[in-house]
């Protein structure tokens, strides 16, 4: 092993030993005083930590035209609370918290049953979720309850991190497929009658479908649109939602989107692009203090806005045959979108 090699391990060693045991002293309270003090440290991040502070506010803004500024503020500092909870607490107290006896105690699955419905078959699901709520926790109880399920998610370049957090996202049935390289894994399980889930709030470049997210147009991957298309198979949007900052949840079925209907559209990829993002702005808009506002959604820009050109009159047309977009919503998303000094 080369030097620098030895040191680089020693160094993804020494952070992993070091998260594991502030994790452990973490653990040694109770759930609920743990979710206050993640709460807090959510705050105090957001107070000195100003570039994500600001990009969570501007996508605020932008979003929910309709707040005033104290009322954009409380939400980004709730946003940042909510992100902490998930990843200081939720994330590692799930596994224990959650078992096959004790899961109802803490879990709300009333929205999401006629969605379960699809599960329980032998056919092939496509589930898709936003970064709204707590997207690990979904996957992990849908895992819990007997669904089988593969989930897709970027590998940690720490390889000592990623196992442990891998161990935490598989430890009820869960699998975690790796994002590089999974396209040949998916479609295998998708042929032989799996389910896949994926997390499609990421931007996806300018060389993405750009569809209507929040009043904007966003970049969203083509890849799910063209994996339901090929193998002709529904799609099912949902999140879990965190009940008044308890260690408490309730699963969401938004929508689900069956072949039948996107056959006759006259774009379908688009018509499906772009409706599973209206879900998810559905799931986001019932508890918008728990979407990840410091997400760069948004980043990218289509081609006729990096131009300076109005929208063409193609995408106009894909928007209008869009049956949930109204005229008022198709002149916002002509309006040309700044980028965000702080992103």
């Amino acid at each position: 092993m080369r030097p620098q090699s030895f040191i680089d391990h020693a160094a993804a060693f020494a952070q992993y030993a070091a998260l594991r045991g502030l994790f452990g002293a973490f653990h040694m309270f109770p759930p609920a005083q743990n979710m206050r003090t993640a709460a807090q440290f959510g705050s105090l991040y957001g107070r000195l930590v100003k570039r994500h502070r600001e990009r969570a506010r501007g996508h605020i803004r932008r979003s929910f035209p309709e707040l005033d500024e104290p009322a954009v503020a409380k939400l980004a500092d709730d946003s940042l609370r909510s992100l902490f909870q998930m990843f200081l607490v939720e994330a590692t107290a799930v596994p224990r918290l959650l078992t096959p006896s004790s899961w109802p105690q803490h879990v709300r699955t009333g929205r999401i049953e006629s969605s379960l419905r699809l599960l329980v078959g032998n056919d092939p699901v496509i589930f898709v979720t936003g970064h709204c709520g707590n997207w690990e926790l979904l996957g992990f109880t849908l895992a819990l309850l007997g669904f089988r399920l593969h989930a897709l998610a970027r590998p940690l370049d720490n390889p000592w991190l990623d196992r442990w957090v891998r161990g935490v996202r598989e430890a009820r049935g869960l699998t975690v497929l790796t994002k590089w390289g999974a396209t040949t894994e998916v479609q295998r399980i998708i042929e032989s009658g799996g389910r896949v889930g994926f997390i499609a709030d990421q931007n996806a470049g300018e060389d993405g479908m750009f569809v209507p997210f929040f009043g904007r147009l966003a970049s969203s991957y083509k890849s799910i649109g063209l994996l339901a298309m090929r193998y002709e198979v529904p799609i099912v949007v949902g999140a879990a939602q965190r009940i008044g900052g308890r260690f408490d949840y309730e699963l969401d079925g938004v929508d689900v989107i069956r072949p039948s209907e996107w056959r006759d559209q006259p774009d379908p990829l688009f018509y499906i692009t772009a409706r599973f993002n209206r879900a998810m702005e559905v799931a986001v808009r019932r508890a918008p203090d728990q979407y990840l506002w410091m997400h760069r959604r948004w980043k990218s820009r289509p081609a006729h806005e990096r131009a300076g050109k109005p929208m063409p009159e193609r995408l106009r047309e894909k928007l209008r045959s869009l049956p949930w977009i109204s005229g008022a919503e198709l002149e916002r998303l002509e309006q040309r979108i700044e980028p965000l000094v702080c992103a």
